[in-house]
């Protein structure tokens, strides 16, 4: 992989993300991993990369705060179902089915996916076995990525090989984070990942939130995202999905819950008191049929919210353009035109992204000192006449503009093609590891 050096990106119209609607016309200079000036003007120094920014715009890369990169060679394969049905017909065989290899190649897609698509920071959710597969790729391609393989230990139609003993589910975790956590100069940071309270006895739950805590680990788990499992759940415990997790622990600044579609009333309120976050997921909850998070009254409460594409099974696409674009629209429906502004939009896919992923000091805005994760967007058709940039970004942008991509100082995507992996050779790996599982899952 190339090294950081030094990297100034030109002529661009700059979106920093600092203010709301501020943009203007500047070069950026990246040093090593840090943005180190950015100015109406700057010479190039001696050996810097140039990337031309001409006539686009300049903005902070793209945080997705909620996927699965594992998943990637089941897209297409899982369609026409609820989220309960698609896990146990589709994800869980799947998921068992995988081998190391398989892991690693559908990591590799997912991944090369995310940085083409202009997201340079993501919050990641493995299965339950072969996740240093995972980190791997994601050291490889340049990502800037949280992850964590998957706990279950019970639960319904869930597939011998994803069940495991507690105790052994959190010692390899915990060997997982001393590889990986801080690896590829804080790059790669460890997540505890709990699948959802249905495939988790509370014993596990609890020694998830033991882990996490004494090593100052994420928390990543699913919460309220449909009605059958929501209703499970208090059948189960007698109380509210995220009530329930947040008195076993998962709760706090350090835990990030994934949809929260179906809340009630009081649990708005103990988000945001407890400063959790949420990935806020609308194609995926489209597409299962689950409903639509009231993300306009969980910013009103002051919730920390994130946008995320989950998996590319149930989207089929890893887009963060595409998450924008619904959740700049679907809120119009309850809440009236204008739900979320655009901006706010943005806000959703850089620097509220970064404080979900526990980066918002130093991510998600373009500033001296910030980490040097930057998109820049070349115009289409679709921008013209060129307006708020806010609004040509959300309503109208797509994974077409992405032109030049940085994660840490490191330039990963050149007048959008990948520098850090063969793109033809991961397409062709997942092909052909696709057809693998299909024979072995009699896939039609």
């Amino acid at each position: 992989m190339n090294e950081t050096g030094t990297v100034l990106i030109s002529s661009g119209t700059v979106v920093p993300m600092t203010q709301e609607g501020l943009f203007f016309s500047a070069d950026l200079l990246i040093k090593s991993t840090r943005i180190a000036k950015i100015a109406p003007s700057i010479d190039p120094p001696e050996g810097c990369r140039v990337l031309d920014a001409r006539g686009c715009l300049v903005l902070p890369g793209f945080v997705q705060t909620h996927v699965h990169v594992v998943q990637s060679l089941a897209r297409n394969r899982a369609d026409g179902l609820t989220l309960l049905d698609w896990l146990s017909l589709r994800i869980w065989p799947y998921e068992a089915a995988l081998s190391a290899g398989e892991v690693a190649v559908a990591a590799r897609l997912g991944i090369a996916e995310l940085l083409l698509s202009g997201t340079t920071a993501a919050l990641d959710m493995g299965t339950v076995h072969h996740h240093h597969q995972v980190f791997a790729a994601a050291a490889e391609l340049g990502i800037r990525f949280v992850s964590g393989k998957c706990h279950m230990d019970r639960g319904d139609r869930v597939p011998e090989p994803l069940l495991e003993d507690p105790e052994s589910s959190l010692a390899e975790a915990e060997h997982l984070a001393a590889r990986w956590h801080g690896a590829a100069s804080d790059r790669l940071r460890y997540a505890v990942a709990p699948r959802f309270v249905l495939s988790c006895s509370p014993q596990l739950l609890v020694g998830c939130v033991e882990l996490a805590r004494s090593r100052n680990l994420l928390l990543h788990t699913h919460a309220s995202e449909n009605l059958q499992e929501t209703d499970l759940v208090r059948s189960i415990t007698g109380k509210g999905n995220v009530a329930y997790l947040a008195d076993l622990g998962l709760a706090g600044p350090d835990t990030v819950l994934a949809h929260c579609v179906h809340l009630e009333d009081g649990e708005y309120d103990l988000l945001a008191r407890r400063h959790t976050g949420v990935a806020h997921c609308p194609g995926a909850n489209l597409k299962l049929a689950s409903g639509i998070a009231d993300v306009p009254r969980l910013l009103r409460a002051g919730a920390r919210v994130g946008l995320g594409a989950d998996g590319p099974p149930c989207n089929n696409r890893l887009s963060i353009f595409h998450e924008m674009a619904l959740a700049g629209t679907l809120h119009n429906l309850r809440h009236g035109p204008g739900a979320l502004s655009p901006w706010h939009v943005l806000e959703l896919a850089t620097w509220r992204g970064a404080e979900v992923l526990g980066w918002g000091q130093e991510l998600g805005r373009l500033a001296e000192g910030f980490l040097a994760d930057v998109v820049v967007l070349a115009p289409s058709l679709s921008w013209e006449p060129w307006g708020d940039p806010a609004s040509m970004v959300v309503f109208a942008g797509g994974v077409g503009n992405v032109r030049h991509v940085v994660v840490n100082g490191q330039v990963v995507v050149e007048e959008g093609q990948l520098l850090t992996a063969d793109a033809e050779t991961i397409t062709k790996e997942a092909r052909h590891a696709a057809q693998l599982l299909a024979g072995r899952l009699a896939w039609s």
